[in-house]
């Protein structure tokens, strides 16, 4: 379990560098950022027996701070520490459609910018569209599936 865990925290820490330096590259050369802009994970979502008894677990054994959804982590924006952000952290119940039409048990949301000319980018890609834009209070939405199937939420946050 803890190579496992050092493994994950390697990779993040390598993904972390190569994106927070080819970002910091750009500006400083003054290249523009392509329109592909993932700005970070916005939840994790995953299927299980009972999401009551995980949360409740999660609870007790971690210390999350859960509600009926699941828990939201604060935090702050790098470049900008008067700007919010948050990341859900959500157990499904198993027989949930809404990770359709993928058959995984978890689902990974991506806090992203400029969504509009995003999705016009994946169309011409070829990538699968799975249903159409939603606004909400709290920002856009759009379901894409990725080369093996997995179903990725996108989301642009109102700022």
């Amino acid at each position: 379990m803890k190579k496992t865990t050092m493994v994950m925290l390697i990779f993040a820490a390598t993904c972390g560098w190569g994106f927070g330096s080819k970002t910091l590259f750009a500006q400083q050369s003054g290249e523009r950022p392509t329109t592909k802009r993932v700005t970070g994970i916005g939840g994790i979502f995953f299927k299980c027996k009972d999401p009551k008894k995980i949360r409740g677990w999660y609870k007790t054994n971690l210390g999350l701070n859960v509600n009926q959804y699941g828990a939201s982590f604060a935090w702050r924006e790098n470049d900008d520490s008067t700007k919010k952000g948050l990341t859900q952290w959500t157990p499904f119940p198993e027989k949930t459609k809404y990770f359709e039409p993928s058959t995984k048990d978890f689902m990974i949301n991506y806090r992203v910018e400029h969504m509009e000319a995003l999705v016009e980018e994946l169309k011409k890609n070829g990538v699968t569209i799975v249903d159409t834009m939603q606004s909400y209070d709290y920002g856009k939405f759009v379901h894409i599936l990725d080369v093996e199937g997995n179903k990725i939420e996108l989301w642009e946050p109102t700022e």
